[in-house]
């Protein structure tokens, strides 16, 4: 009965497997809280692929940003000079998808609605006598039974916290994180595009801020193809090194745009302009950038685990956090079909099932962390950097 975010990966496989399950949510509706920017998918695409029906994966096809340039991708990944726009790496490409993230739950929730509940905020875990499953309590005074708990619900797990209440913490980076998104006219997207028509991503020399620039609509997915109006949908992100202060994040929204736009002043003037095009009420996010590197824990005799940010949080500049989560559903699928249907024994399973994801994930938060660090200091940028080198599967 995994507890989280409704994005369902998992389930669609419990479904073709015969799993009985339930999602218990904690937001309201599908659309009570913003799902964040867009994710690109790369190395877990051949899970995806296993995981999902042909139908579902031609609909995940339908949420890319872009579907034209995902039609014909070249996979680059783009790292720039910000003072002149001169790309100083092509990260090693591969085939990927750009999606909207809200659009990609809406289509990985469809074949599951009927076993989501909503409004279910995990408060308290409960693990019955003598291996008698596991209960978990909600915030609106119900609580249910199962055989086995996945903490599913982001990197704030309550779940985690259950599982390993003396180290349960993410341990915050030195560097701040803010973003916004802007719509722009084709003329004022156009400099944009020229660079990459998908995404790309940079550091300043001199002042070591990080900025990271992807199409989040175009005309052919929001209806403005042909219209003379045709709109685009920019996200922009921001991060810089905490070095006093004054770098730490302005407490309100305008603030924040001004203070984007004073450190965007250095940058190259197509990139200052992408900034300084941030209207200054826009919605801004602030992302706290923690991570935490999937530490042991007492799964309860196989009771309860955790996947995704739960299990591994870790930074976005190497891009895999999604795709480790996905991952993650595609082995857990299979450890929970042995226990359905061949019987293996639930604690041998679930502790293979963790060692896998322990030995990956564990590398990759370091990776990611180091990428960071990496992203935001120009001397340190090679060909060996961790925000440069290919993204991997396996950890080494």
């Amino acid at each position: 009965m995994p507890e989280g975010t409704g994005r369902a990966l998992v389930d669609i496989d419990h479904l073709q497997a015969g799993v009985p399950f339930q999602i218990f949510e904690r937001d309201e509706s599908a659309t009570a809280r913003g799902q964040g920017w867009a994710i690109t998918i790369h190395w877990a695409l051949p899970y995806l692929k296993q995981m999902l029906e042909p139908e579902v994966l031609e609909a995940v096809d339908g949420v890319q940003v872009d579907p034209a340039i995902g039609r014909n991708d070249t996979g680059n990944f783009l790292f720039l000079n910000l003072a002149t726009c001169e790309t100083k790496y092509r990260i090693p490409p591969s085939e990927r998808r750009r999606v909207n993230r809200e659009k990609l739950r809406a289509v990985l929730l469809k074949d599951v609605e009927d076993h989501v509940r909503w409004s279910k905020k995990l408060t308290r875990v409960e693990v019955g006598e003598d291996g008698d499953g596991v209960r978990a309590h909600f915030h609106d005074g119900t609580s249910v039974s199962g055989a086995i708990l996945v903490g599913a619900e982001g990197s704030n797990s309550t779940v985690r916290k259950f599982l390993s209440p003396g180290d349960y913490r993410n341990r915050q980076l030195p560097i701040r994180f803010v973003g916004s998104s802007v719509d722009m006219t084709k003329e004022q997207v156009a400099p944009l595009r020229k660079l990459d028509p998908l995404l790309f991503q940079g550091c300043h020399p001199e002042t070591g801020c990080f900025m990271w620039v992807s199409m989040l609509e175009v005309p052919e997915i929001n209806g403005t193809a042909g219209t003379g109006k045709e709109r685009y949908r920019v996200q922009i992100n921001l991060s810089w090194p905490v070095r006093g202060p004054e770098d730490e994040v302005k407490s309100e929204g305008p603030e924040v745009v001004r203070d984007m736009k004073r450190r965007a002043t250095v940058l190259a003037p197509v990139l200052k302009d992408a900034v300084d095009a941030i209207p200054e009420d826009a919605a801004v996010l602030e992302i706290k950038l923690a991570d935490w590197p999937c530490l042991d824990w007492d799964n309860r005799g196989g009771r309860i685990t955790l996947v995704g940010d739960a299990a591994h949080a870790m930074t976005m500049y190497r891009g895999e956090a999604a795709n480790h989560g996905m991952l993650d559903a595609y082995h857990l699928c299979h450890a929970l079909e042995r226990i359905y249907t061949k019987q293996q024994p639930q604690q041998e399973a679930i502790d293979q099932f963790e060692q896998e994801m322990r030995d990956r994930t564990s590398y990759a938060v370091q990776m990611s962390r180091q990428a960071c660090f990496d992203a935001h200091d120009w001397s340190r940028l090679d060909e060996n950097s961790a925000v440069l080198t290919k993204r991997a599967v396996v950890a080494k």
